[in-house]
């Protein structure tokens, strides 16, 4: 196959909310920019799917910001990072209402109302934003490997054009890995792209990752369904199979219950209790949630309906590629991370930073990992970091998928972890690696790397909770069930067939400082 040449100064790897954010800084500061999508920008990622929330806090009074982070950073238990919190802050509240010219947002009694947006109309405002910038977009382009100049910084990537057929390399001065996070094939809405192909790329030249022991959080659904936008079930009940009310309470242990739960039997869920006004407006902030009711015939405000436990891997949890400075850069020079495919463990610590954190994560660290690129304009002669592959496949998609689902989306193994079980599960995902990461998988390339960087995704997450001894934040082990003072610190992860894991000692910022 014949390969097309492109140059540029910065090339955006992912068309979700990060992605499309790092284009358009980037570009603003005078670059060129390519942004670089396995599916459609626009349609692509989880945003696209939801109704998401931003930490949208006020200047005034001060006392605002500094009672919200003081409170999220008492939630992250030792881990995160408050100046990173007030740049988040900050940068959202300055920076949602500059979409008002591609994106309508709801007022009332002439109050405009910024926090909550809309995803498939955030997306297509985006994706309107990036082309008028001048962002250059290659929809259905996934990429397949980086480059790496011959002083081991980051020279750019080769991937394919998927409907053309047709093999393509960017060079660029700087690279921005915005690919989202594993999903670990849950089937969760809208992670269909989401198979941890930067942590793939990323840690192959050379980049290290956080919080890989946190990608454990899970979200209610209804059965048969992968909806997952949870705001209605914060008033929620549920039942065993009899009828019988569980003593399951809104709130950071909901899930532990409810995966509990449903290791016992069926469980039921009742939305009774959800206002008015917020049924009323579900339709309108959160299509997605009403939908799958609706072809069912269920009133859920009205009717009980089976529910399950819908794992988000790195998703809505923290783990991701380590970033090093202020403009989210790897320890690969010329290489930053944004949004689910960079840690965010310096906002969230080591529980979920949920919706709102989360998307104020992808719309921050986009903006700064776009400028920070746009500062390394130099082109160099490159090397692809890649694998051989050779030989014939020794397992099938199907099996690939089967063993990853298997090890990595039962709550009975990742949620309550233990030594014995983490071990078992990581020597079958050893195997699997094994098996696929130089043969090939299928007979389409890209899905072969997306097969190969969830199983890696899997590896790292396993390697990370056996080195967490203690329970703290979303790590649970059941044979270490009380928090260690002496573990308050970041687990950095590296390493493709041999997986390392190091302590990061690294001292946040005081909440005093700020």
């Amino acid at each position: 196959m014949s390969r097309t040449v492109y140059s540029t100064d910065v090339l955006v790897i992912g068309g979700g909310l990060a992605g499309c954010w790092a284009a358009v800084a980037a570009v603003r500061e005078g670059v060129r920019v390519i942004l670089a999508e396995k599916g459609y920008v626009g349609t692509s990622g989880v945003t696209a799917t939801a109704g998401p929330g931003h930490w949208w806090v006020p200047p005034n009074p001060p006392e605002l910001r500094q009672k919200a982070i003081a409170e999220r950073h008492a939630r992250g238990m030792g881990l995160s990072d408050p100046q990173w919190m007030a740049r988040i802050i900050d940068t959202t509240w300055k920076t949602l209402p500059t979409l008002s010219n591609h994106y309508h947002f709801y007022t009332e009694n002439g109050v405009t109302h910024y926090r909550g947006l809309r995803g498939p109309e955030y997306m297509r405002a985006m994706r309107a934003l990036a082309i008028e910038a001048g962002v250059t977009i290659m929809d259905q382009s996934p990429i397949h490997d980086l480059t790496l100049a011959a002083d081991g910084s980051v020279a750019g990537a080769v991937g394919e054009h998927r409907q053309l057929q047709q093999a393509f390399e960017v060079k660029a001065g700087a690279v921005v890995m915005a690919t989202g996070g594993c999903a670990f094939f849950s089937h969760l809405l809208g992670s269909g792209n989401n198979t941890g192909d930067g942590y793939r790329m990323a840690v192959a030249a050379g980049a290290d990752l956080s919080g890989m022991e946190f990608t454990n959080y899970y979200t209610v659904a209804p059965v048969r369904s992968n909806m997952t936008r949870s705001m209605a079930y914060s008033f929620a009940r549920y039942f065993d199979s009899v009828g019988r009310e569980l003593d399951i309470k809104p709130g950071p242990e909901v899930n532990e219950a409810l995966a509990k739960a449903l290791m016992r039997g069926k469980v039921f869920c009742w939305l009774d209790r959800v206002p008015q006004d917020i049924q009323a407006i579900m339709p309108h902030v959160q299509p997605n949630f009403v939908a799958p009711f609706d072809r069912r015939g269920i009133n859920p405000y009205r009717d009980r309906f089976e529910v399950t436990l819908r794992g988000e891997g790195t998703i809505r949890g923290i783990g991701g590629i380590n970033v090093i400075d202020d403009a989210c850069q790897t320890r690969v020079p010329g290489l930053f991370a944004a949004g689910d495919a960079a840690t965010r463990e310096l906002i969230a610590g080591a529980v979920s930073g949920g919706g709102a954190q989360n998307s104020a994560w992808a719309l921050s660290s986009g903006q700064w990992a776009g400028r920070g690129a746009a500062r390394r304009r130099q082109i160099r002669t490159s090397e692809v970091v890649s694998m051989r592959i050779s030989g014939a496949p020794l397992l099938s998609v199907e099996e690939v998928v089967t063993a990853v689902r298997q090890e990595m989306e039962p709550p009975a193994k990742n949620m309550f972890r233990s030594d014995s079980q983490l071990r078992r599960s990581l020597q079958r995902m050893d195997a699997v690696w094994a098996a696929v990461r130089d043969r090939p998988v299928s007979s389409e390339r890209w899905r072969d790397q997306a097969l190969r960087a969830t199983v890696a995704t899997a590896r790292w997450s396993l390697n990370a909770a056996l080195t967490r001894t203690e329970s703290r934040g979303m790590h649970r082990r059941t044979d270490f069930p009380a928090l260690d003072p002496h573990q308050a610190h970041r687990l950095i992860v590296s390493g493709m067939d041999q997986v390392a894991v190091c302590p990061h000692f690294a001292l946040a910022t005081p909440l005093e400082a700020l």
